[in-house]
């Protein structure tokens, strides 16, 4: 029953409970964005509760890179469901973590040997900000700064906030709270543009200067996700990862958004061919059925950290190893390493360098409210000049039949890699469209 009217709502679903009581991500309790009820997904579709299909061009923010319903993975949850659903880590182990921990290690970089299972992308982060902290603790030279460069996003949790972007990010407001983090312009050679070494002088000089108190660089390797959706020269992390090696620095790799195929390598660290001492994934490592994480490092930071006082990784999650998402897990990794996703990926990024290229001109970009468009991989952006009207833009993408979420001055895709080049083609002409209407811009 409706709690407000006292009956039911017409999709089955109470959306004045919703709205009174539920907050949903980045959203005002007091005017809240409207949300559109959803009774099932399947493929690249989400269906709405009033029968219409849309084609996911999000894949519910990174993770659903297969899609949804895939056979394999709902096979996987299912037999692990008869099993057990969840046994606490702690002084206990099973088939699926370790499956899904060998699996990670075939995947990843090989210097990488050691995997802390997690909840989550920003806790995930929160251990690698931990394991820099205790490594150099545990070598008797305390070090608790972190470099990192601006327009980044690292999470919502306070560690993660605080390598964020400190002036345009969404946790500006916590400024005060947070550890204070040393930043360093973004790079601006674009992916596809010629290198300027230029570009890590300012990176060169912070470490130079401050190398002696930074435990570790933190980066999002090649793409800047929700900071910005900028994609830049992999030379940058090349020279990142030869200059922190220079002056005895850790190197994070954030690969929780960009890993697991998304940007046309199986991770975005290999478009440099460099090897991180520490990476965070998480997102498309259950193919977006449920929540999980990893922390990874190399043999050398583990043994470190196990040499020093306390001798172990302060770090537990109840959840930790869960087994029912260590098992959709492993059966996503092997989906992955049977390597579909390359040719799929390819296919998505041809075509959206085709379809998103016809925004461009000779002079610029049609329309005036276009700035700039970028492809890699299954990422398709738009960033415009004006600031977009969610509701508005929204309500836009649903009539057209997408599921598109943008943010700020960007609207970009990420679709399933499966995604048919019919439906892709739906979410490109309703992005095109969507940024030349005035009217779903902010002034």
């Amino acid at each position: 029953m409706n709690s407000t009217t006292g009956r039911p709502s017409e999709s089955g679903i109470d959306l004045a409970f919703d709205r009174a009581h539920i907050w949903h991500p980045y959203t005002s309790m007091t005017d809240p964005l409207p949300v559109y009820p959803v009774s099932g997904a399947d493929g690249v579709y989400i269906e709405l509760a009033d029968g219409r299909r849309l084609v996911d061009g999000m894949s519910s923010w990174w993770a659903a890179q297969h899609g949804y319903r895939h056979p394999e993975l709902t096979a996987a949850a299912a037999a692990q469901l008869d099993k057990m659903a969840h046994v606490m880590f702690g002084g206990l182990t099973h088939a699926p973590a370790v499956d899904v921990c060998r699996r990670l290690l075939d995947l990843v970089p090989d210097n990488l040997e050691c995997v802390f299972l997690a909840d989550s992308g920003s806790v995930a982060v929160e251990v690698a900000v931990k394991t820099a902290v205790q490594y150099w603790a545990a070598r008797g030279r305390p070090r608790s700064r972190f470099l990192t460069v601006g327009g980044g996003y690292h999470g919502d949790t306070f560690a993660a906030m605080s390598v964020c972007d400190p002036v345009n990010s969404m946790h500006s407001l916590y400024a005060r709270f947070l550890p204070e983090q040393i930043f360093v312009p973004a790079p601006q050679t674009r992916f596809d543009g010629e290198w300027q070494s230029s570009d890590l002088a300012a990176f060169q000089t912070a470490l130079a200067g401050r190398h002696e108190e930074i435990a570790a660089v933190i980066l999002e390797p090649v793409i800047q996700g929700a900071g910005g959706m900028r994609i830049y020269h992999p030379e940058y992390l090349r020279g990142v990862r030869r200059l922190c090696d220079e002056y005895g620095v850790l190197l994070i790799l954030d690969e929780i958004a960009t890993g697991f195929g998304r940007t046309g390598k199986m991770f975005a660290c290999e478009h440099a061919a460099v090897q991180p001492d520490i990476m965070c994934v998480g997102k498309a490592l259950t193919g977006g059925m449920m929540t999980l994480s990893a922390m990874l490092c190399t043999r050398q930071v583990a043994e470190q950290i196990g040499g020093g006082r306390p001798g172990v990784l302060m770090h537990g999650p109840t959840f930790m190893g869960n087994p029912l998402a260590c098992a959709v897990a492993a059966a996503n990794l092997a989906i992955l390493q049977r390597g579909e996703w390359r040719a799929q990926v390819a296919a998505v990024e041809a075509q959206l360098k085709r379809e998103l290229g016809r925004l461009k001109t000779d002079g610029g970009f049609i329309g005036g409210n276009i700035r700039d468009v970028r492809v890699l991989g299954a990422v398709g952006v738009v960033e415009t000049v004006r600031p977009v009207d969610m509701a508005a833009m929204q309500a836009f993408f649903v009539e057209a039949g997408v599921w598109i979420r943008p943010f700020g001055r960007l609207v970009y895709i990420m679709p399933p890699f499966i995604v048919r080049p019919a439906e892709l083609t739906r979410l490109t002409a309703a992005l095109a469209e969507a940024v030349q209407r005035p009217e779903l811009f902010l002034p």
